[in-house]
């Protein structure tokens, strides 16, 4: 009992946890509203020259509008780029 309580317990945190748009993975990417597997590629493809400073800044990408974001800005953190200049 106790073991499934704890992973029910995991489980429930991740669907919550912050997504990290400079580094997640597109699966995890695709956890936000509104953003399927085609725009988490998009934005992995666009980080790969492009740093996001804010969450706003993923409206550069193409397909994602402030809406999108202003729906997942509460889930929306952004980790240390790591892109090479």
């Amino acid at each position: 009992m106790k073991k499934i309580v704890i992973s029910a317990l995991c489980t429930v945190g991740l669907l919550f946890a912050a997504v990290d748009i400079n580094n997640a993975p597109v699966e995890e990417l695709t956890t936000l509203k509104g953003i399927g597997e085609v725009k988490a590629k998009a934005i992995v493809e666009y980080r790969k020259n492009h740093c996001f400073k804010k969450a706003e800044d993923l409206t550069q990408v193409k397909g994602i509008g402030i809406a999108t974001v202003e729906k997942n800005k509460k889930e929306i953190t952004v980790g240390k780029c790591h892109v090479k200049k």
